[in-house]
């Protein structure tokens, strides 16, 4: 399908929630697959109609001594200790939901920065699409609060040639990279795979090999 087709679609389903507080989006999948892309996209594609908001996992970090307690390789490390997700949860997506006060967390921590953040707060309007990007957004600490949820995927072997690209400057190298994506990252992604099967439970999953060309993989609309 055609990116735009694709967008455009979500963007109407989207249109037509109507949960009596603000629509909560997910858009999941490994590292590298275009998350924040597509769901800056699909915030494009919903217009004016609604006001939209958008968000990202990785501004809710743990500190790195959190986040490297069970080693700084560690794929269950990145899977457990990664994100905070009690933030995101309880800061973000149950003020947004129902009987919530729409008054929600912009960030806990700037982890490029290395520190927390200022836990600043803005209210949602009450008819408001929230897009949130990130890994491991169906977890299930946080998967019952989505009224939406994509899960754009990509092989492993994409996944890795992606972050040789995008990645090789923040690692410091290209081995440094492959060390990352091979003992940590990939491993974890499995692992979610496995243990909470985010293809079973997103509403749409989407093959994203080609993102010019997206393929939807499952429609449960």
């Amino acid at each position: 399908m055609e990116r735009r087709r694709l967008l455009d679609s979500v963007a109407t389903t989207l249109g037509g929630l109507r949960p009596g507080h603000p629509v909560r989006v997910a858009v999941d999948g490994p590292d590298a697959a275009g998350k924040t892309t597509f769901a800056d996209d699909l915030a494009a594609a919903l217009g004016t109609g609604r006001p939209v908001l958008r968000l990202g996992i990785d501004d809710f970090h743990q500190p790195p001594q959190v986040r490297s307690r069970r080693g700084g390789l560690s794929a269950e490390g990145y899977y457990l200790d990664a994100f905070d997700l009690d933030a995101i949860r309880d800061g973000v997506l149950r003020p947004l939901g129902p009987g919530g006060d729409r008054r929600y967390l912009l960030s806990t921590f700037d982890h490029r920065a290395g520190r927390p953040t200022a836990r600043a707060t803005a209210e949602a309007p009450p008819d408001a699409v929230m897009i949130v990007d990130g890994v491991l957004l169906l977890r299930p600490e946080l998967r019952d609060h989505w009224e939406f949820s994509v899960y754009l995927h990509v092989e492993p072997e994409e996944t890795l040639r992606r972050a040789l690209v995008r990645d090789r400057d923040l690692f410091g190298g290209e081995r440094q990279v492959v060390e990352r994506y091979t003992r940590r990252y990939l491993p974890a992604q499995a692992l979610y795979r496995e243990r909470d099967r985010p293809l079973e439970r997103a509403v749409l999953v989407v093959d994203h090999t080609d993102p010019a060309e997206p393929r939807i993989v499952t429609d449960r609309r």
